[in-house]
């Protein structure tokens, strides 16, 4: 959050308890700088995206989401509507 910029190869999976609306909004407030915004249904299917500009109050994504990435602004071009992303379970010992 207090950081300056977001590598290109980096970012931030944030996995909701439900799929909707309220739930997947993010705020920017204290965060200063832009990120591309991914939301995601249960099926891990692109619902939603955006850049989310630093100091905005909020976004809320149109449709129902269960995950929220957030990467470098860089990386919005990358994912469509309806777009499957796969996650692998990395443990870090």
């Amino acid at each position: 959050m207090f950081r300056r910029r977001i590598a290109f190869n980096e970012g931030l999976l944030l996995v909701q308890k439900r799929q909707n609306r309220l739930d997947a909004a993010i705020h920017m407030l204290g965060v200063f700088t832009d990120l591309a915004v991914i939301w995601l249904n249960d099926e891990k299917e692109v619902v939603d995206s955006c850049l989310a500009r630093s100091w905005r109050p909020f976004y809320v994504p149109k449709c129902p989401a269960s995950y929220i990435l957030e990467l470098s602004p860089e990386r919005l071009v990358d994912f469509c509507l309806g777009d499957k992303l796969h996650f692998e379970a990395l443990i870090v010992a």
